[in-house]
This record gives structure tokens, C-alpha cells and sequence, in this order.
């Protein structure tokens, strides 16, 4: 909890932010003690209850963030279950009673509940209690679900649950009999009660009404509350006891579910013996072959082809290279004066076509910072120096069309095959000149050089859950590059993480890469003496970036022994020992230390490095009759051509993505049938305002229990394919623009079945009218509402730096969005300084046009309190709500997705949250 401070602090901060909103809205001087304020103070308390529920849902994504560590210290017998949950529950004891306590005190006076004191500690005390409850439940429900996309999805379902049969959407007389069972189950009805009962219970509520009751008795009874005094206690003690059942249920979850099951490509024996070197009996004598000659080319047959595109070979040439930091602030709090760290010092050298490159050096030495600067990829910091591509300055915008850049961490879309995701960055990277029928010769070729051909029908998965390996992914990443038929590729330790076998079997492709004449360097970390020595060339940093070695390996790592053991003092190589492992030993900083050798001030005094000056000099110089690396265009493809791409992509992964599409139609199935069964046949029982509240109540509760679950289970989705996105951006495969209309576009088929499902579902069994123009309009509000809700949710990810902040963000937009919607109060009680945000609250659009729609034209006489009047003048008077204005209400409803998909557009182009 310490190191996520952040999370607390700005979660507690957004609490407060709401609570100051939330006061300002229940303002007490607008309010009176009568039967018809009742309403607004009952309004206020179910706020209360709300906002502490949904915050406890961001619960479930630090609850899941934890799980992959605790399964895998399970797994060794670190502790028990109970050992690690106990703890976990505690913890959160203290915020419980920070967040409570925090909303007591800014909201109890203000909006004016009864102001004796013990009736203030009790609410807190009873907020304190449900605060418990909900962040022990929604824990409960991520141990049970374990992903993110399911324990969402049932998070919403819960919600759904414990507010429908809370006692305020709908009380419990108007509940069919079957169904009541639900309204003592709600921990939300022990709140609801609680804190009923200990405001209109209070002296102030006491007077005496014309039907010899008090005030406070006919609210209670009007909401189906009217019980004893003692049953606060009871209610405090059964939230208590809900909080003691889901931890229960919580170190149960822990103790006997096991972490999710990962799978991997299955791959017949038939077909395994036909890959090259993947008979486990041969990797020992492919690797003794490998180390008589020097090369990874054993136990492979010449290729039956050659690339089917041709490529310029170019040069990359590097003079002088410094790469700066501002120096953090724990380094100036121990003294460090300087204002700029230095990472990065006079490096130069040269990448050459057909030349596999070594870059080593200690960690920390800054072999990553120098493929980073060389690529382009750097996003923060101040780069000198010169650098050249075939004797040109580097344009970063050619650079990315001609260059290729092997990430460590091998990010792809999950839900793609092998060949689909090589096809996809064939389609955005290769020329618009070249036809398809080269494209799809050229994928083919590029799958057979890096020896995917066998696996490519095979989905990518999850890393370490489900489809390719370690070494499997790690060969798509360089098939994905090579498609676009770079001249120079960069790859960021293309071996960690891999055992022997793979190590060889990927360094085998990457060198059949080189031997097409293309450059490539590699960052390497202590490798085996077999892979090291399949290297050309070697870069060596030292710590503090600067450089100790530029220039051959020679045969048997011969040139790099002998230019080290001819430094004074160096100890001498032991027989059948790795080079590679001695080098890093006899230049480590220790190692200088002891010797009193500064290995980069040799290196400046060497011949080696004035070859190397000439050498980058040479290369510096365009060749005769050559011309500088331009391109018409920024794409290789035309805006349609990248959208049809991206839109091809999104469609094949969501379609294969039932762990978020099929879910949330499971969802809105049991919705629809849940709302159907508990407002059976009352869409036209109209006889008091209790009914209309009732069926205003299931509205307010569709678009926003519908809408939250929409929301939030699209974060995770988005930011999984937003890391995906920031490396094709880097590659320079498709503007932003182009990703995010087709992330835009392939939501709406789902979000308008979606729709369908639940209205042909839910509007004949609530029962409402069987006009065509009432049945669009409930559906095109219910589909708005979709929209918004899941162009938000985009829009909050591309906000944020991750998932676990963007639920916090989102839990502050739920709660605002369910404030001003205009249910808990309508729009003629809302304070003047507040109307603004009203009309900009999106829900409350999608409640007009629902409810005015279907009852803004029936002027049946009802009762609302004490007097007669029509339902549509009561929709008028009390909410505010006029039939003629449904043709505005139709305009708006449709330009909030437009606005929300825009702004969601509009910076996931302009913020970056990847820092590198």
C-alpha cells in the first residue's frame, strides 16, 4: 500500500471532490422537513450508499494486479491463503474509515440531516460498515473470476443485484412476492434501512400529519421502511457480517482455486519432426555444429528461395552520440549537483549491411539507451551528436519506413493468428505500389525465413497464459518487423528469458536475417559462447555510456581476446571458457578498480578506435550518385487504406474475444430478465407518483447499471491494444486517427445487439406501451446511452497511464453521472450554480427521452402528493421533462458518442504514456 500511496491519495481526493459536489447539490437551505423534501433526503442517503459501494470497485483490479505474485509464492509454500488474505483485508480497515469519515463530515451538516450528534456518529458509522462490506465483496469477487474481464463482469452483475433490491429503486411492497427474498440479501437494504431509520426516526420528524401518523413514520412506511428503531443495530451488525462472509469467502477463493490455466500451440508429431532443429535429440549436436563453425547454420538447408522484395542495404553511422537526462530528484536529495544526467558519452560506430551487431555491456552501461537513440524511440531527454543513414542526415519520419525494431517485450494483439498479425504489418508497412499478391508472397516468405510456416494458423494468446511460447513470440516480433522489408533492424535483447534450445532457434533466424544484407544490431546480456560467437561485430559500453570496444569478434572470439589481453594487467582467458563472460568480468567496475585500468580511456588511445573514426568518417560521405530517403507520404498507405486495416484487425479481435463480448451479452440478458421479472406488467399501472418513481427507477438503473458495465469492461481491453498500438505508431503503420475510428467503428454492431437483446427482452415484460414510435425511442436512448458509456470508458484509458487509475477515474465519472441525472434530484431542484453540469450530463438526456417518450403524452389523472394531476404535467413540474422538446433531446443524445469518440481520438494521438 505504501508504494501505491498515489492511488489512495488521489482515490481519497476524488472522494472529497464528490462529497464538496454532493453537498452543494443537497444544499439544506432548499430544503423543508415535509413529506414532499422526504424525498430529496432519501435521495441523498442512497447517494451516500452509491458512491461508497462504487468505490470499492476499483478493488478488483488491485486485488487482480496481486494475484499472479500470490499464486506463484503459493506454489512454493511461502504461506497459506489465510495468511496473505488476512493481512490484505485489514489494510484496508483504515482507508474504510478515512473515506467514511471523510463523507460524513463535509456532507452530514451541510445538506442539513438531523443534527444531533450521536445521529452523525451513527451514519458514519454505518457508512464505515458498508465501505467494509462493498471492498470486501468486490475482493471476493476478483479471487473467485481472477481476470479482469470477468470479475468486472460479475462486479456489475453484483451491483446490479444489491441496488435493485436495495429498498430505493423499487421498494419492497412493489417487489413480486417470489422476488422479495432479494431485498433481505442486499447488504444495500441493511444501509438503506440503517440510515432511514436514523434520520426520520429523529425529534425533528415528529409532528403529526392529518392521517395522526409523523412525518417520519409516512416516509418510512411510503418506502417500505417502516420498521423498529432496534433494527439499526441489527443492520450494522448484518454489514459487519457480510464483510466477515466475503472474507471467509475471500481466503476460501485463495485457498482451493488455482491461478488461471495457461495453454500453449499444440503441434503434431508429424509436423514437429519437420521443423528445423525442433527435435530435442538434435539441439546438442546442432549446437556442437554450431560451435566447430562459428554460426548458427547447422542442420539447415539452403533456403528454396529468395525474398521475393528487394531492399536498399544502408548505413547507419553514429558520431559523437550523447544522450542526457534531467537528474531525479533522490539523486539532487544526496547531493548530486549537476542539473543533467549524463547516459550516453561520445559514442561513434557504424552499422554495416549484412553485419550482425553485438551491443554488451554491464547492466546499467546503457545498451538499451543506445538502441533507443539509434531507433528513434527515445520519447523524453536531450540527444547530441550526429547521425547518418547511407551518409544522410536521420529523418525520423523516412527512418521508421526503411527500419525495423524488435521490442524485449514482444507486444501483439492476443486474438490474431501468426500469419494474420506478419499480414497486418505487411498491409501498413510495405509500399501501396506493391499489389496483394506480392504482399501474400512475401508473408509467406517471410514466415518460411523465420521458420513460423508450421505455427501460423496459431493464435498469438496472452504472454505466459495462453498460444506461443517465449521463443514462438519472440520470432513473430522479428517476422512482424521483416515484413516490412527493412534495411536495418534493431532488436532489444532478443534472447532473455529464452532457454538454450530457443535462444538457438531464434538467434538462427535473426542470422538468416543478416545474411540477406541487412543491418542488425542486438542488445545481449551475458549470452552462451554459442550464440555470442554467431555475432559479426560487437559495440562494449561500460557504465556511464561510454564506449570500450568497437569491432570485430573474429574467428572464435579471437580479435576481442586479443585486443583485451594485450591491455596491461588483464588476466588471460581460461581454456573453454565463455569470452563473452570473461570480457564483462575483466571491464566491470570492479574489475577496473582493482587493475587501475580505465578501459574507455584504451580504447581512445587504440588503433581500433581511429579505424573506427575513419570508418564512421567514410560512411558519413553519401555515396557517389546516390539520393537522400524520401517518401510522398508519411503512411505507406492512404487514411482508407489504414482504416480498412485497423478496421479488419479490431473486427477479427473482437470477434474472437468472448471474454469480453459474450460476457457483457450474458450480462445484459440476466439484466433485461432480472428488470422484467421485478417490474412485471407495471410500465402502465399509473396511479400515484410512487409508480412513476418505481418506473423511472428501472430507467435510471438500465442506462447506468447497462452503462457502468460497458464502461468498465472495456478499460482493460483498451489498454491491452493501446500497447500494442504504441509500437505500430512507432513503426509508423497508422496514424492515430486511423486506430482509433476503427476501435470506434467495430463497437457499434455489438453495442446495437446488445441493445436489441435487452429491449426485446425487457420492454413487453415490464409492459410498457406497444407503440412503434415509444419502442424506438426507448431503444435508440437505451443504444445512445451504450455508446457514450463505452466511448467514455476509451476516453478515460486514453487519459490515464493505466488501468488501475482509469477505474478510480471512471468510479468519479459514475458517480456524477448517476448524480445529475435526474433522479435523485430533478432538473427544477438542482441548484442554479450546478444546472450547467446537468445539461451536460449525458445521462440525464437518456432519462428525458425515456421517460417523456413513454409518458410525456398520457394525461391519465393521478395522485401525487395530496393533489390530482395529470402524469405529463407531473413529468413537467416535477422533472422538468416536456414532450416537445424530444426532437433536441434526439440531437443531443447522439452528439455526446460523437464528442466522447473525438476527444477519445484526439489523445490517445497526443498523450504518450510510454516512456522510454
Amino acid at each position: 500500500m505504501k508504494r501505491n500511496s498515489f492511488i489512495y491519495i488521489f482515490k481519497t481526493s476524488q472522494l472529497i471532490i464528490i462529497a464538496c459536489i454532493t453537498m452543494t447539490v443537497f444544499l439544506r437551505s432548499r430544503m423543508d422537513i415535509d413529506v414532499y423534501y422526504a424525498n430529496y433526503y432519501m435521495g441523498a442517503l442512497f447517494y451516500a450508499l452509491v458512491i461508497l459501494l462504487v468505490d470499492g470497485i476499483p478493488e478488483m483490479s488491485m486485488t487482480i494486479q496481486r494475484l499472479e505474485v500470490f499464486y506463484k509464492q503459493k506454489a512454493f509454500y511461502f504461506y497459506p491463503a489465510w495468511a496473505y488474505a488476512i493481512p490484505a483485508s485489514i489494510l484496508k480497515i483504515p482507508l474504510s474509515f478515512v473515506e467514511s469519515l471523510v463523507w460524513t463530515c463535509f456532507t452530514y451538516y451541510v445538506i442539513g440531516y438531523s443534527p444531533e450528534a450521536q445521529r452523525f456518529f451513527r451514519q458514519f458509522v454505518l457508512l464505515f460498515a458498508v465501505h467494509l462490506s462493498s471492498l470486501s465483496m468486490f475482493r471476493f469477487l476478483a479471487s473467485i473470476f481472477r481476470t479482469n474481464n470477468a470479475s468486472f463482469t460479475a462486479g456489475s452483475f453484483a451491483i446490479l443485484f444489491v441496488m435493485l433490491f436495495g429498498g430505493f429503486i423499487i421498494n419492497k411492497s412493489s417487489m413480486p412476492v417470489w422476488l422479495r427474498w432479494g431485498f433481505w440479501v442486499s447488504p444495500i437494504t441493511y444501509g438503506e434501512i440503517g440510515l432511514s431509520l436514523n434520520e426520520f426516526l429523529a425529534p425533528r420528524w415528529q409532528k403529526l400529519t392529518s392521517a395522526n401518523t409523523t412525518i417520519g413514520q409516512e416516509i418510512l412506511e411510503s418506502r417500505g421502511l417502516n420498521f423498529d428503531g432496534y433494527l439499526f443495530w441489527i443492520s450494522l451488525g448484518a454489514l459487519f457480517g457480510f464483510t466477515i462472509v466475503f472474507n471467509i469467502g475471500y481466503i476460501l477463493a485463495l485457498s482451493y482455486l488455482k491461478s488461471p490455466g495457461s495453454s500453449r500451440v499444440i503441434i503434431s508429431h508429424e509436423m514437429l519432426s519437420k521443423v528445423p532443429g525442433s527435435d530435442d535429440s538434435h539441439v546438442g549436436d546442432h549446437l556442437d555444429e554450431k560451435s566447430k563453425n562459428s554460426h548458427l547454420q547447422a542442420n539447415i538447408g539452403p533456403k528454396k528461395g529468395r525474398m521475393v522484395l528487394p531492399f536498399t542495404p544502408l548505413t547507419v553511422v553514429f558520431e559523437d552520440v550523447q544522450y542526457y537526462v534531467d537528474t531525479p530528484l533522490e539523486m539532487r536529495e544526496q547531493g548530486f549537483t549537476n542539473k543533467r544526467l549524463q547516459l550516453l558519452s561520445d559514442v561513434t560506430g557504424a552499422l554495416r549491411p549484412g553485419v550482425l551487431t553485438a551491443l554488451m555491456g554491464v547492466s546499467g552501461a546503457g545498451k538499451t539507451t543506445l538502441l533507443d537513440v539509434l531507433a528513434g524511440r527515445k520519447t523524453s531527454g536531450y540527444i547530441e551528436g550526429q547521425i547518418k543513414i547511407g551518409g544522410y542526415p536521420k529523418v525520423q519520419a523516412t527512418f521508421a519506413r526503411i527500419s525495423g525494431y524488435c521490442e524485449q517485450t514482444d507486444i501483439h494483439s492476443p486474438q490474431l493468428t501468426v500469419e494474420e498479425s506478419v499480414i497486418f504489418s505487411a498491409w501498413l508497412r510495405l509500399s501501396a505500389e506493391v499489389d496483394p499478391k506480392t504482399k501474400a508472397a512475401f508473408v509467406d516468405e517471410v514466415l518460411e525465413t523465420i521458420e513460423l510456416d508450421k505455427i501460423k494458423d496459431a493464435l498469438v494468446g496472452i504472454p505466459g497464459a495462453t498460444g506461443l511460447s517465449n521463443e514462438q513470440r519472440k520470432r513473430l516480433t522479428i517476422a512482424v518487423e521483416l515484413v516490412a522489408n527493412p534495411s536495418i533492424i534493431f532488436m532489444d535483447e532478443p534472447t532473455t528469458s529464452l532457454d538454450a534450445r530457443a535462444a538457438a532457434i531464434v538467434m538462427r533466424a535473426v542470422k538468416n536475417v543478416a545474411d540477406m544484407g541487412r543491418a542488425i544490431v542486438c542488445t545481449i546480456h551475458q549470452p552462451s559462447i554459442h550464440i555470442f560467437e554467431t555475432f559479426d561485430e560487437l559495440i562494449l559500453l561500460k557504465t556511464g555510456g561510454r564506449m570500450i570496444y568497437s569491432g570485430p569478434l573474429g574467428q572464435h572470439s579471437s580479435r576481442v581476446i586479443e585486443y583485451f589481453e594485450g591491455i596491461p594487467k588483464v588476466p588471460k582467458i581460461r581454456e573453454n571458457y565463455n569470452p563473452s563472460r570473461w570480457m564483462l568480468e575483466v571491464t566491470s567496475t570492479s574489475s577496473e578498480v582493482e587493475l587501475g585500468v580505465d578501459f574507455a580511456q584504451k580504447y581512445r588511445e587504440s588503433p581500433l578506435y581511429e579505424n573506427n573514426k575513419e570508418l564512421a568518417r567514410q560512411l558519413s560521405s553519401p555515396p557517389p550518385g546516390s539520393t537522400d530517403l524520401h517518401f510522398v507520404s508519411r503512411f505507406s498507405q492512404n487514411g482508407w487504406g489504414q482504416v480498412k486495416s485497423c478496421l479488419w484487425k479490431q473486427h477479427l479481435t473482437y470477434w474472437r474475444n468472448p471474454a469480453y463480448n459474450l460476457t457483457r451479452m450474458v450480462h445484459t440478458l440476466v439484466t433485461a430478465l432480472v428488470f422484467g421479472a421485478l417490474y412485471w406488467n407495471q410500465g402502465k399501472k399509473l396511479n400515484n407518483q410512487q409508480n412513476l418513481f418505481n418506473i423511472f427507477g428501472s430507467m435510471y438503473t438500465t442506462v447506468t447499471l447497462l452503462g457502468i458495465n460497458n464502461c468498465t469492461t472495456v478499460l482493460p481491453y483498451i489498454a491491452a491494444e493501446r500497447n500494442v498500438m504504441y509500437r505500430e505508431r512507432f513503426a509508423g503503420m497508422y496514424s492515430s486517427w486511423a486506430h482509433s475510428l476503427a476501435q470506434v467503428m467495430v463497437e457499434i454492431p455489438y453495442l446495437f445487439i446488445e441493445t436489441a437483446l435487452f429491449v426485446t427482452i425487457s420492454y413487453p415484460m415490464i409492459g410498457y406501451f406497444g407503440s412503434a414510435y415509444k419502442v424506438f425511442w426507448y431503444f435508440y436512448a437505451i443504444f445512445c446511452s451504450l455508446l457514450y458509456y463505452n466511448y467514455l470508458g476509451m476516453l478515460v484509458m486514453s487519459l490515464t497511464p493505466n488501468f488501475s487509475v482509469a477505474a478510480i477515474l471512471c468510479s468519479a465519472f459514475y458517480t456524477i453521472l448517476t448524480l445529475f441525472a435526474g433522479f435523485l434530484v430533478p432538473e427544477p431542484k438542482i441548484p442554479k450554480w450546478w444546472i450547467w453540469l446537468y445539461y451536460l450530463t449525458p445521462t440525464s438526456w437518456s432519462l428525458n427521452g425515456m421517460l417523456t417518450s413513454q409518458y410525456g403524452d398520457i394525461n391519465k389523472a393521478i395522485m401525487v402528493f395530496g393533489e390530482t394531476k395529470t402524469v405529463a404535467a407531473f413529468l413537467e413540474d416535477y422533472f422538468g421533462f416536456h414532450h416537445d422538446h424530444l426532437a433536441v433531446v434526439a440531437v443531443v443524445l447522439m452528439a455526446f458518442p460523437l464528442v466522447f469518440a473525438s476527444m477519445f481520438a484526439y489523445f490517445v494521438g497526443r498523450l504518450n504514456f510510454l516512456r522510454r
